[in-house]
């Protein structure tokens, strides 16, 4: 039996914490169908304040009926303004595809690494937006991530939006859910849709009891966070064999390449570590590796380390509060028994830095 699991597949995967399982026993809850369950009120209400917006709605999911047409991402998160305005469709052609009547970004960008957007970009896109008759929207699936980064109030990266979907189960770790905002009116119609979704879950304050707890005592944990993501990924490229972009590591997530032509391949890798306890996902099959339980070991890892008929040579870090300075150490000692090399070196310089980050 392993003495010691460091999960790394993303911030989804951690446990309610104490506190969180106290506020969930003695929540007070009544019908949120009926709009009366006073702690998901509470919640709401909250996080529409720290938005800037005037009303808020529990989801269980921030994806809840989405058609959209992707335009490609920059490395830096970003889309080309001119790029989103030849993707918006002229509503005369609405007998043959749906009209675009919105634009989405995220914020933080999952895809590009946990990249920040910043409030002149979002401001950029708001005027094209308006230009258009169009919403915006921000997926702010890791937003507290992009706020703590650059130090930029929550409420000033999403002023320019029209609404927000501030997911609370990944950096700040509530066991589920999400909370949209917007305008009042916004919202009386989106609790509608969530009711037509399947959406309606009653007593649900017990849950927002513990997302509550996640925002009170897990936001202002999440620079730390981002510092021992940049002292893992600075140790993680000393690492002959391994690449990792460490400028453009802002926030909690860290993309590692295995290079060309090293001893080890990532599907290898990955077995490694997780015989020491570590584990990491691929990059390009996320979705497989974040599913209930994780991988089973009779499973066909095979399967899900191959894409696209080749075999990955990317994986995806991702840090969050339950992963300790001594976390940071472990993972990347067991990173070096793979790559051996430049053990002394990256230890010295590991130990050096964890120092200032606990």
């Amino acid at each position: 039996m392993l003495s010691r699991r460091v999960d790394l597949r993303s911030d989804t995967v951690t446990k309610p914490t104490e506190a969180m399982r106290s506020a969930m026993a003695t929540a007070e809850v009544d019908d949120d169908v009926l709009g009366v369950d006073p702690t998901s009120f509470w919640l709401e209400s909250e996080v529409a304040k720290i938005t800037g917006k005037e009303d808020g709605l529990f989801v269980s999911s921030g994806t809840m009926g989405v058609h959209s047409r992707p335009v490609k991402n920059n490395e830096d998160g970003t889309m080309d303004i001119d790029s989103i305005e030849a993707a918006i469709r002229d509503s005369r052609g609405e007998l043959l595809y749906p009209t675009t009547r919105l634009i989405c970004l995220e914020n933080s960008h999952a895809n590009s690494g946990g990249r920040c957007l910043s409030v002149e970009y979002t401001d950029g896109v708001s005027e094209l937006a308006k230009k258009h008759g169009l919403k915006l929207h921000i997926d702010g699936a890791r937003i507290f991530n992009a706020s703590a980064a650059p130090g930029v109030p929550v409420n000033r990266l999403v002023q320019a939006a029209d609404s927000v979907s501030v997911c609370l189960s990944k950096g700040v770790g509530a066991p589920v859910g999400s909370v949209i905002v917007g305008s009042k009116s916004f919202i009386a119609k989106a609790r509608i849709l969530r009711k037509t979704l399947g959406g309606g879950m009653r007593r649900v304050g017990f849950i927002c009891a513990a997302a509550f707890v996640a925002l009170k005592e897990n936001v202002k944990k999440l620079e730390g966070d981002h510092k021992k993501a940049k002292v893992l990924a600075e140790g993680l490229n000393q690492i002959k064999g391994l690449r990792v972009d460490v400028e453009t590591v802002e926030t909690n997530i860290i993309n590692v390449d295995i290079v060309e032509g090293s001893k080890f391949t990532a599907e290898q890798l990955y077995k490694n570590l997780e015989e020491h306890g570590v584990l990491v996902v691929p990059r390009g099959a996320i979705q497989h590796s974040e599913s209930p339980g994780g991988l089973n070991k009779n499973d066909s890892i095979y399967q899900i380390w191959k894409f696209n008929g080749t075999y990955q040579t990317k994986i995806r870090i991702v840090l969050h509060h339950q992963i300790s300075s001594s976390d940071v150490q472990y993972t990347s000692s067991c990173f070096q028994q793979a790559f051996p090399g430049c053990k002394n070196k990256m230890a010295t310089k590991l130990e050096t830095d964890t120092l200032t980050i606990r």
